[in-house]
């Protein structure tokens, strides 16, 4: 099992959303983050003042997929629906999964993150 995680910009949450689903995967986590990558921030002008932001507002996907098919698929859905060309579009994360347990019927990984019956 794979853990695919990403932190794109809050303007692409429906898209990656969406792109997710029409990929057909399932079970997807969202979260509002706040962090800063190699841009440090941003400068914006507030009530005619220069405001410098060195932490954005983003958004993190993390989905548990069954094998490296489903990653790579959720990566370039990923991909597609966050890219602007512009820095700060994100970065994608994948991590090996040991165990994955539901905790309504015990089932145990694959079977644990597969649709319930």
């Amino acid at each position: 099992m794979i853990k695919v995680e990403a932190i794109v910009r809050e303007d692409a949450l429906e898209d990656v959303k969406g792109a997710l689903l029409d990929a057909d995967i399932r079970g997807i986590t969202v979260s509002q983050v706040m962090g800063c990558g190699t841009q440090m921030g941003r400068t914006r002008l507030v009530r005619g003042n220069k405001v410098s932001t060195t932490m954005v507002p983003k958004i993190k996907f993390e989905i548990v997929v069954s094998s490296k098919r489903w990653a790579e698929r959720a990566i370039a859905a990923i991909r597609h629906a966050a890219y602007s060309g512009e820095p700060g579009d994100g970065k994608i994360f994948t991590y090996q999964i040991d165990r994955a347990i539901r905790i309504r019927t015990g089932e145990e990984d694959v079977e644990a993150i597969t649709p319930a019956s």
